[in-house]
């Protein structure tokens, strides 16, 4: 099945009116050079995925990260029939939003912007692309962002809904990442947000996004598995011991998976651990060990993103999907081991003793950043930012820039500012 280019003029459209430019690229093509040039993207590379960049030169941040889902959700965007610029282009943008010290960075931030809405890196994502990036603004002089086209933009909302409409099961317990709910849009964005998501109804996320999100959950669950082996965190060999997969089981409840039973779980780690590149013995560093891994990452997700292909196919048939015409079907075998990766990656690396006192530091520099800029005032504000909080006319309008300003912030400059600020 290859690639289609059937999106009409409604999924083409910008929010501003532009002139066409060299024929020979398309609207979504446009869409990604926007992207891979924007100053958020560049920011990912100083920003934590799951153990802070700063600490070794081999693990991912979080443009490593994103440049890798934007691989796999190409690949298998476009054996849907999907745009593979379209699919791309979420995929580099799905974590644009994500603040200093990764998920533990967003609950901190979520804890002390409730006047202003709470924070979600997904909607801080939305909003970058739709009016912190520059790059277009409207008569009025209003920034637009990098103004891209309403597919683009509803393929890189994860999470379709405000905080007020979001369903039961986006609102998370527990500390499986991020803020207490999933949400893709701010109250005071929803203007933009009701122009993309015109003439769709409910919540219903489009193709492009679903390939987008399942290729986020394929990347890192493989990727983090190999960061904590690398690391020296995670030996899958003791995964042979009972007591500890029923400890891994448990984390995959609390994080992921609620009413997962310990045989389903058992038999996707049966099925995972038989694939020829699962690693049995003790990782060395050598070249021969790190090429064992670089085989497991490929066939873990080729295994993946073949059963999720040959499934959405049986159901939609041999056709191009695109937009809201289908679903991507995940079979529950591909779930279960995914999130089965996850987990231990979790167990092992996230909940980790020697990472609580880092993570509570974490959260009271981000926490603390908020307090002194809210009295500091535009001052202390990047430019750009600080036009946007003389503007502001209500206090909660002035938190919400404080807030845009800390999550815009990497994980060093956060550290400096705070040093700076005290």
């Amino acid at each position: 099945m290859g690639p289609s280019r059937e999106y009409d003029e409604h999924a083409r459209a910008r929010w501003v009116d532009e002139p066409p430019k060299r024929a020979e690229r398309t609207s979504f093509e446009r869409d990604r050079a926007r992207l891979v040039h924007s100053a958020s993207l560049r920011r990912l590379a100083a920003k934590t995925q799951v153990v802070g960049p700063q600490t070794d030169d081999f693990v991912r941040n979080r443009l490593t990260h994103s440049l890798e889902v934007a691989q796999v959700a190409r690949d298998l965007g476009r054996t849907l029939g999907c745009d593979p610029d379209l699919v791309e282009t979420a995929a580099l943008a799905h974590d644009l939003g994500h603040p200093p010290f990764g998920h533990n960075g967003e609950r901190a931030l979520d804890a002390v912007s409730g006047p202003c809405g709470g924070f979600e890196g997904n909607a801080q994502t939305l909003r970058l692309l739709t009016r912190l990036e520059a790059k277009r603004h409207d008569a009025t002089g209003r920034s637009v962002g990098l103004n891209l086209t309403r597919a683009t933009l509803d393929a890189s909302t994860k999470y379709p809904w405000t905080r007020a409409d979001a369903p039961a099961a986006a609102r998370l317990s527990g500390d499986s990442g991020g803020a207490g709910c999933k949400f893709g849009v701010y109250d005071d964005d929803v203007d933009v947000f009701a122009w993309v998501r015109e003439g769709v109804e409910g919540r219903r996320r489009c193709v492009e996004a679903q390939v987008m999100d399942l290729a986020d959950d394929v990347a890192y669950s493989v990727h983090d598995l190999e960061d904590g082996i690398v690391a020296g965190a995670l030996d899958p060999a003791r995964l042979t011991d009972p007591a500890e997969r029923a400890q891994v089981w448990q984390t995959v409840r609390e994080w992921y998976l609620p009413g997962a039973a310990d045989d389903e779980l058992e038999d996707a780690l049966r099925v995972l651990r038989a694939v020829p590149s699962w690693p049995h013995g003790g990782y060395d560093g050598s070249r021969r060990a790190l090429a064992a891994l670089k085989d497991l990452t490929s066939d873990l997700i080729g295994t993946f993103c073949t059963q999720v292909r040959d499934a959405t196919v049986e159901r939609f048939g041999d056709r191009p999907l695109v937009r809201h015409d289908a679903d991507v079907v995940v079979p529950r075998r591909t779930i279960v081991a995914v999130t089965v990766l996850k987990g231990v990656a979790a167990h092992y690396v996230m909940r980790a003793e020697d990472r609580v006192a880092t993570l509570e530091r974490q959260r009271q520099v981000v926490a603390d950043l908020v307090a002194l800029l809210s009295v500091r005032g535009p001052a202390a504000l990047a430019p750009a930012l600080r036009a946007d909080y003389e503007a502001a006319e209500s206090d909660a309008a002035r938190l919400r820039v404080v807030v845009d300003q800390v999550a815009s912030l990497t994980d060093a400059s956060a550290l400096e500012w705070h040093a700076r600020l005290r």
